[in-house]
């Protein structure tokens, strides 16, 4: 199964609001660039994810699982881009911020440290795991 990195502004959609989400999940919308799209196109149900909090914050704070696979995104009127829903499994107990990231070498080559600004991205099982280690998870 492959792992991924959704990115999202904690004053938009934080870690907490998607807990309060519950055991329904709710959708992860709002994607508007080709190369994140193709992303979520390849996502599969029960696939898991890191939660990061972008700009405020800046670290991965959570996991969730994809719980449905991708479809229109409503809120898209060119009718180009979808979305994926999410539901949360856990929170790291150590938030693993971007600054350890970039101190670890063995991350040297996340997307995450090499192109920042991708809102959905794919995460290495070497990169998972050593995340969930420094995460506490």
């Amino acid at each position: 199964m492959a792992h991924w990195l959704l990115k999202s502004e904690p004053s938009s959609w934080s870690w907490q609001q998607q807990v309060e989400a519950g055991a329904k999940g709710t959708f992860w919308n709002g994607v508007r660039n080709h190369s994140a799209k193709l992303h979520l196109m390849a996502m599969k149900v029960g696939e898991e994810a890191f939660f990061y909090h972008s700009n405020e914050g800046k670290e991965i704070v959570g996991i969730v699982t994809i719980i449905k696979p991708y479809y229109p995104d409503p809120s898209d009127e060119s009718g180009k881009f979808g979305m994926v829903d999410v539901r949360a499994v856990k929170p790291l107990k150590h938030p693993v911020t971007l600054e350890a990231i970039k101190a670890e070498p063995r991350l040297k080559d996340m997307v995450l440290v090499n192109n920042s600004r991708l809102s959905v991205q794919p995460v290495s099982e070497a990169e998972w795991t050593l995340i969930c280690k420094l995460g506490g998870v």
